[in-house]
Parts: structure tokens; sequence; C-alpha cells
């Protein structure tokens, strides 16, 4: 049997309990908020009293401290680790490795395409693709306006290597009709695309260093180049040579003849690649003089040295390009 304790015997607690049960009428739920939020009569702010918000707050402002400034000793030990110029793992010893892509350029607007296509009468139709290269040759052409442009530069040839603290020039300006005054000569059905090889740092080109041991898988006209050029000079051949045809018979058909410019190649005085400032990768631009119109044509690019390794499947070594003019 539970006896009833007389009001007398309560502590304060149990008094104070009893008399807010009892006496407190019924709160709505929009008095139970405005009370959470401040309670008049116990002094507490969402649900605590002023030196239990200030305990709370003092903790994890001690604790983030804390934490901020352990992670700021891990950036800043991690930093004195990286130079600014050089990566830390280079080669075979990156992930990047040892083996460069070779790009073009124009992209299409879409990641995992590779069509170029548009209708030789309609300038709305090629006007992107100017565009993309206007943009990307953009950083290939000097500011004369601005000072000190063009201070690095060197004009560099095979007999005139840039000297230290310079960078070859990759002069764009003169590259026949693959040039922007021409409008890279979409307009006339004869479209240029631009190779380009990815940089990597501290990457030296192994060059062919006889025309008479070329690989048999080279392409004859190439081969032929080859010979002509470097009959006529010897040092032709530090060069990473490139190659374009179609990939399959009807493609080598409607392909037609192709110019290549400056070079059928990147000259070899433009490696290594040790973030000089103001290197430009060298580029091809490669000319479709006459491409069948109204077929798409896949052609494939290929660069050549000892060690560019080669996997049409895997895309080492070479890029896939479609092309299609109306």
């Amino acid at each position: 049997m539970t006896v009833k304790k007389r009001p007398s015997d309560l502590t304060s607690l149990e008094r104070f309990n009893l008399y807010y049960r009892e006496k407190e009428p019924p709160l709505t739920t929009r008095q139970q908020v405005k009370r959470f939020i401040w309670n008049q009569k116990t002094r507490q702010f969402c649900g605590r009293t002023a030196s239990s918000w200030y305990k709370i707050c003092l903790f994890y402002f001690t604790f983030y401290a804390a934490l901020a400034i352990l992670v700021a000793i891990c950036m800043w030990t991690f930093l004195q680790m990286l130079d600014a110029r050089q990566p830390r793992w280079q080669l075979e010893g990156s992930i990047i490795g040892t083996n460069p892509g070779l790009g073009f350029r124009p992209m299409p607007p879409e990641v995992s395409s590779s069509v170029i296509w548009y209708r030789g009468n309609d300038p709305g139709s090629y006007q992107f693709w100017v565009q993309e290269l206007q943009h990307f040759l953009k950083t290939y052409k000097r500011d004369g306006h601005r000072s000190g442009a063009g201070q690095n530069i060197h004009n560099c040839d095979f007999k005139l290597p840039p000297p230290a603290g310079k960078v070859c020039d990759v002069d764009v300006n003169s590259w026949g009709p693959c040039v922007d005054e021409n409008g890279f000569a979409y307009h006339k059905s004869t479209p240029c695309v631009f190779l380009k090889l990815n940089k990597i740092y501290g990457w030296k080109p192994e060059f062919y260093n006889s025309s008479d041991t070329l690989p048999e898988s080279m392409p004859d006209d190439l081969k032929e180049h080859i010979r002509n050029m470097t009959a006529y000079d010897k040092n032709y051949l530090n060069m990473v040579w490139v190659s374009c045809q179609g990939e399959n018979p009807a493609d080598r058909e409607n392909i037609g003849p192709i110019q290549y410019l400056p070079y059928r190649g990147f000259p070899g005085y433009y490696f290594p690649y040790t973030n000089q400032d103001g290197y430009l990768s060298p580029l091809v631009a490669v000319h479709l003089q006459r491409p069948k119109t109204g077929m798409l044509i896949n052609i494939e690019c290929r660069a050549w040295a000892h060690n560019i390794k080669y996997d049409r499947h895997e895309g080492m070594g070479s890029v896939h390009i479609e092309i299609m003019v109306e």
C-alpha cells in the first residue's frame, strides 16, 4: 500500500514539480515552442542556461581550433615535400608513365565523341569548329600590347636549340591554309585538324636515328618523306614523326591527299618539357586537301618514336578522328 506524502514531507524539488504539474495549465504547441526558445521562469534559451551554452561553445571552439591547427600542420609538412617546379614522381615512377598520348583539336562538344561534322556551304554549321580552333590557338599568339610578351620566346631550329631560360616559338600564323584568317579552310570543305602530344615532365623522345631502320608498320609515304628530308639534312632525324591515314580501305580512298604543317612531325628541340615559363606544346596542322564529301571518314593519326608504344584498341600512341563534310 502506497502512502501519500504530506506537502511538508516533500523536498524542495518535489514541491516545485508538484506545483507546476498541478498548477500550470496545459500549453498549446505554439506556447511550448515559445517556452523552448526562451523560458522566462528557468532563464533557459533553447533548453540551456547561459552557463551551459558557454561551456558547450567553449568545448567545440577548442575542439575545432585544435583540429584546424592539426590539419594546417599536416598540410604545411606535405607542402614542404613538394617542388613547385617539378613533380615528385616522374616518368616510370608516376601514374602518367612514359607514353605520351596524342590529341587533336577541334574537339567535339560531346566528350565521348570524335566526330567533326559540318556542311561546307553553311557558315553556321562550321562556325563552331572555327571558334574552337581560335580559342585553342589563342595561347599560341603573342600579345604585342602586353609588357614583356615574347621575351622568353626563341626562334628555334634543328641547329639552334633554345638557350637556357628560353622556350621555342610555335608560329601558327605562317601555316598556309591552316590559319585563322583563312577560317582554317573549313569553308572550302578542306578542314584543318591540329595534333599535339600530351606533355610529360622530363620525357625525351628516342628518335629513329637512321632512315634505313624504320619500322615495317610505318606507312610507305612517310618512309619516303623521311628519306627525302634526311637526304637534305640529317638533323631531320630528330623528329617525332606523324602519319594520318584512313583506318579502312574505303577510308583511305575517301580521305584524299594530306598536307602537314609546318613539318610532318614534332621537332626534337621542343623536348623535354620541364615546366618552363611560357612553354607551348608543338603542333602539327593536318590539312585534308580533298576529302570526299558526304562520307564519314575514319582517320587514325599516329606518332612515331622508339619509346612511343602503339596500341589501337587502347588508344596508345595514336588518336582516332572521324570527319564528315557534306
